[in-house]
């Protein structure tokens, strides 16, 4: 640290204009006073305002062991061994903390996401569940509306089958029926020119037979 300020007073030192965009720390120690003038001056004083350690000045000019800057709108005087172009580790700690509260929050923000994100997960795993199950119903469904439409085609051809057989038994009832009357109206054809011969037969046999008889009796 000590070799570090020795180079920094150094170019200060050599260097009696520096960069407008060069910045300097107050080093960590205690608060340092900024004056008017490139000199400590207690009667009457110049002392302007008391930095604390990390405050960051804006570089304006080097003279004789003495740092022109400018904090905030203030123009002052400051003495070299007490400056450093390094962040002192008061800033460092303090950039560190708002990193690590940055950091939290980010993972906080992160955790929330993530706890979303699983919600939304298992809603999901939900969903896939039902559907899960809605399928296996559809599928048990079209299996049952399967075996119905090919018991339904058996149903049919059975139908068709009896519907044919119906048809032949119809025929063939028909065809005996018809043979019936064929054969029942040739029995009674058939009786009929049995009784006219009968009838005849007996008339002739009526008609010759008495006339034997009467011959005979005139004999």
């Amino acid at each position: 640290m000590k070799l570090k300020n020795t180079l920094l007073i150094t170019f200060l030192l050599l260097s009696s204009v520096v960069d407008a965009d060069s910045y300097v720390y107050v080093t960590d120690m205690v608060p340092i006073p900024m004056r008017s003038d490139n000199s400590i001056q207690n009667n009457p004083s110049n002392l302007i305002k008391m930095l604390d350690s990390g405050t960051q000045l804006k570089i304006l000019a080097t003279e004789n062991g003495w740092t022109k800057v400018k904090f905030e709108n203030t123009v002052g005087w400051m003495i070299s061994r007490y400056l450093t172009s390094n962040t002192p580790a008061r800033v460092q700690l303090e950039r560190l903390r708002r990193s690590s509260n940055n950091n939290q929050l980010s993972l906080s923000k992160q955790n929330e996401r993530n706890i979303a994100l699983e919600d939304y997960i298992l809603e999901l795993k939900k969903k896939n569940t039902a559907l899960s199950i809605q399928v296996g119903k559809l599928e048990s469904e079209k299996k049952h509306i399967r075996s119905t439409y090919q018991d339904s085609l058996k149903l049919e051809h059975e139908n068709k089958n009896l519907r044919t057989q119906t048809l032949q038994l119809t025929a063939e009832l028909q065809l005996l029926q018809n043979n019936s009357t064929i054969d029942q109206d040739s029995s009674s054809r058939n009786w009929f020119i049995v009784g006219a011969l009968v009838l005849f037969f007996g008339f002739i046999m009526g008609f010759v037979f008495p006339k034997r008889t009467n011959n005979n009796r005139r004999f």
